[in-house]
């Protein structure tokens, strides 16, 4: 979580600068499953090289039972690893031991490990299937795995720090499996997964060559596992939202699949609208705009307002045109404004921020992020989170400009780490490989991708990449348009000051799609943050409201005929 907390922040900041040459797509490696299926037992009995535990396939399978909303479900467990390749890869061109002697290193691939969850006693062209993966980018996916729709779950505080081990790791009565097959996906490079071969960083992490790394797996994973007759769902946060909406068009296009719907996270999509790196892009001040709400739903939850307002959605909503009425008009004076304006601008920003007007007037109406963070509470010296912005952290610096640290990431990483390293082992029997040593392969929460990240994005029906913020509305879009049926939900919470919730409401209201197909878009809202699933009154909405979502877009099959 902590570099999460980074990497987000990291991503917004260079996406505004970003002028890195574009990626390439990637294949996928078909091989047949009853050949690269390794189960626990047998993988201890026998001496495999490391590179051939990461160039093929790998699998283990386990068996386990949950309970959700009272009802008992049995389900298997299929832990492993899929491999997909660069793009330009020819699966038709068979290895030749005598043209690839001199090599020094093979083309790049990854393996791509994932946890799979299926029903069991039902039919599997008529049971949904949901892929689901986090952000960062270069995170892994323990944190939607462990904390929102597995089997199971630890137990976290809700707005304070999570006391060390031990933890508990308990049946998840919010878990998915009862409306839907699951599928946690690490990116590549994460996880038990690895990137081998030639200019294997260059290769996978990118927006393009994530993208199509991940629409490759998904393809194969439908093939291995027979599930292309299935109603599918793309399930993504944060960045994981950016990545849905390019991989919902790319397997329209590129793999003739069609999505029943795509599920939204604390989106951002457009990174033009980050908050964090809007500092670096004068003369653009609509971040400010859709970020006040977040400010004034965090400074309402701390008690930091000068009058009360007991009704908190009544008092966003009265933020929200505030925004973008008399606030936007006022930014878009610039050095224009008159002093009666900029007068009344700090005093209303300060009626919904706490903020004190003389540093809103220093700061020229424009707070970004950071700013926020660590003015909110400075008089206490104590930095408020980011991503959940309910929590709040010693400050590490009381003279800096910025919090050092995102008191909520630190707050239950430990948690989860230690979750996932029991769990892996102990349940999914999946992490102790005779191929490393000892037999202890390490799962990687995170990779380092954010500081090697080509931000570079081709959308539809364009000649060449943009070498810039990233933009991937057009890609929705896009997806929406070739498929009129596909439906789309969007979820946030009120204090994630990482993707402010108003944000995402702006960015779906300015998809280039038509009134009609805005219809198949719906929006809903958390009193949680980033992770809404952090908050368990709040992940038990969020599993109804997705349950409900999947329940009525799938739809029955249709009836033969003679």
């Amino acid at each position: 979580m902590r570099k999460k907390q980074t990497g987000l922040k990291l991503a917004g900041l260079l996406a505004t600068v970003s002028v890195l040459a574009a990626g390439a797509g990637v294949v996928v490696q078909p091989i047949a499953l009853a050949e690269d299926t390794h189960q626990a037992a047998d993988a201890a009995k026998q001496k495999v090289s490391v590179e051939d535990f990461l160039g093929k396939p790998q699998s283990v399978t386990s068996s386990g039972s949950v309970t959700v909303h009272g009802a008992h479900i049995d389900y298997e467990a299929v832990s492993g690893t899929l491999i997909v390749h660069k793009g330009g890869w020819d699966d038709s061109e068979l290895p030749d031991a005598d043209k690839d002697k001199d090599k020094k290193q093979p083309d790049a691939a990854a393996s791509m490990y994932y946890v799979a969850y299926f029903k069991k006693g039902v039919r599997p062209e008529n049971r949904p299937i949901t892929f689901v993966y986090n952000g960062g980018p270069g995170s892994s996916s323990v944190w939607l795995h462990m904390g929102a729709f597995g089997p199971k779950r630890v137990v976290t505080a809700d707005d304070t720090h999570t006391p060390a081990a031990p933890y508990a790791i308990v049946n998840n009565n919010d878990s998915l499996l009862d409306v839907s097959d699951l599928v946690f996906i690490d990116a590549p490079g994460t996880g038990y997964g690895r990137l081998i071969g030639k200019d294997k960083e260059k290769a996978f992490w990118g927006t393009d060559p994530d993208a199509g790394a991940f629409t490759d797996f998904i393809a194969q994973f439908l093939s291995r596992f027979g599930r292309y007759n299935s109603p599918k769902y793309l399930f993504g946060e944060s960045y994981g939202t950016t990545r849905s909406a390019i991989v919902a068009n790319k397997l329209a296009d590129d793999k003739g699949i069609d999505l029943n719907g795509v599920i939204l996270l604390s989106q951002i999509m457009n990174y033009d609208n980050d908050i964090d790196g809007v500092a670096m892009n004068p003369s653009i001040d609509q971040p400010y705009v859709l970020a006040l709400p977040s400010y004034a739903a965090t400074a309402w939850y701390h008690k930091r307002l000068p009058a009360e307002h007991p009704d908190l959605k009544a008092f966003l909503k009265e933020v929200e045109h505030f925004a973008l009425t008399d606030y936007t008009a006022a930014l878009q004076e610039g050095n224009a404004i008159s002093d009666a304006q900029r007068d009344a601008t700090a005093q209303k920003l300060h009626d919904y921020t706490g903020l004190p007007v003389d540093y809103i007037k220093k700061a020229d109406l424009r707070i970004n992020g950071g700013e926020f963070e660590k003015t909110l509470q400075g008089d206490k010296d104590l930095d408020t989170g980011r991503l959940d912005s309910r929590f709040s952290g010693p400050t590490m610096d009381k003279l800096s400009q910025f919090s050092y640290y995102d008191p909520q990431s630190s707050a239950m990483s430990s948690a989860y780490i230690a979750a996932f390293n029991d769990y892996a082992r102990n349940t999914l029997h999946y992490g102790n490989s005779p191929a490393f040593g000892d037999g202890y392969q390490e799962y990687k929460f995170f990779s380092d991708a954010i500081m090697k990240w080509d931000f570079s994005h081709k959308q539809p029906n364009t000649d060449f990449p943009i070498h810039g913020a990233v933009n991937v509305l057009p890609d929705l879009a896009s997806a929406m348009k070739h498929n009129p049926a596909l439906k789309v939900m969007l979820n946030q919470g009120y204090y994630d000051l990482g993707t402010p919730y108003f944000e995402g409401i702006y960015e779906m209201k300015h998809l280039p799609i038509s009134r009609d197909l805005s219809n198949n878009i719906q929006i809903v809202q958390y009193e949680s943050g980033h992770m809404v699933y952090a908050n368990e009154k709040s992940l038990t909405q969020l599993h109804d409201n997705v349950a409900k979502f999947i329940t009525q877009t799938h739809g029955a099959p249709a009836p033969a005929t003679k």
